[in-house]
């Protein structure tokens, strides 16, 4: 299994990192995808990555960093990824959930990740929360250059096709697992298998039963199950073709 987004060097994990990673190796959870979303967590995701070999760090900046210096901070980003081995950009986009007095520079600095994915020849992870419609126009001008993933994805599933269409794989998290979550589950039921992810967003949002909790990557293992659960398919198939494709996406066959 692999966990394609990943916040294991947040500090709910300090007292406890090495049992989180046994957890992993007991579940078989073997490659986890490290993301970084500002330029502290950026660093983190290095320093971990080069002591545990299971992590594959990203580099970006969240729409929460974005701030009238964002190109300040975006010309920091490229200068920590020239030196620097990551696997893809971000986590970054849009979120207009608390509010939009920094929408305009949300806007710029998301533009200026997708152009430097495209530079560089790396996936983009998209952060998208309240702000489907502007994600989804903005990164429509790049059709045909951009790849990438929709990161617990929580939208429509007929937006997930359109987003399909642009080159992006959808990945789900915990909230699949939840009762209520009628439009995950049929996105989980009902898309096409070659552009579905799974992840945990941990320490965040863990799924059933441990809803409530903190997050952690081996509950992967339950997204799994949920999803294989609604498509009246074996575990291990869900595990191969998720693996599958994020091998692909990120290029996770070696850290060398």
């Amino acid at each position: 299994m692999i966990d394609t987004h990943s916040h294991l060097f947040d500090e709910a994990f300090h007292e406890d990192i090495e049992e989180c990673l046994k957890r992993c190796k007991e579940a078989q959870v073997n490659k986890i995808v490290l993301v970084g979303f500002s330029h502290k967590t950026n660093q983190l995701a290095q320093e971990y990555s080069k002591k545990y070999s299971i992590f594959y760090p990203t580099a970006g900046l969240h729409p929460s960093e974005a701030t009238p210096k964002y190109l300040e901070d975006y010309a920091k980003l490229v200068d920590f990824i020239q030196s620097n081995r990551i696997f893809a950009i971000g986590e970054c986009g849009l979120d207009y959930h608390y509010g939009k007095e920094n929408r305009e520079e949300q806007i710029q600095l998301f533009r200026k990740q997708i152009e430097l994915s495209i530079a560089l020849d790396l996936p983009l992870i998209i952060h998208m929360r309240d702000a489907t419609q502007d994600t989804y126009e903005i990164v429509k001008e790049y059709a045909g250059k951009v790849r990438g993933v929709m990161h617990c994805y929580s939208g429509s599933y007929e937006m997930a096709l359109e987003f399909i269409k642009l080159g992006f794989y959808i990945s789900l998290g915990g909230p699949v697992t939840f009762k209520n979550a009628k439009e995950s589950k049929r996105i989980a039921t009902n898309i096409d298998l070659k552009y579905l992810l799974v992840e945990t967003d941990c320490p965040y949002l863990a799924p059933t039963p441990y809803r409530g909790t903190r997050n952690e990557s081996s509950y992967v293992q339950y997204v799994i199950e949920e999803i294989a659960e609604l498509r009246n398919m074996k575990k291990e198939d869900i595990e191969k073709i998720t693996a599958s494709n994020a091998i692909k996406l990120f290029n996770l066959e070696d850290k060398l």
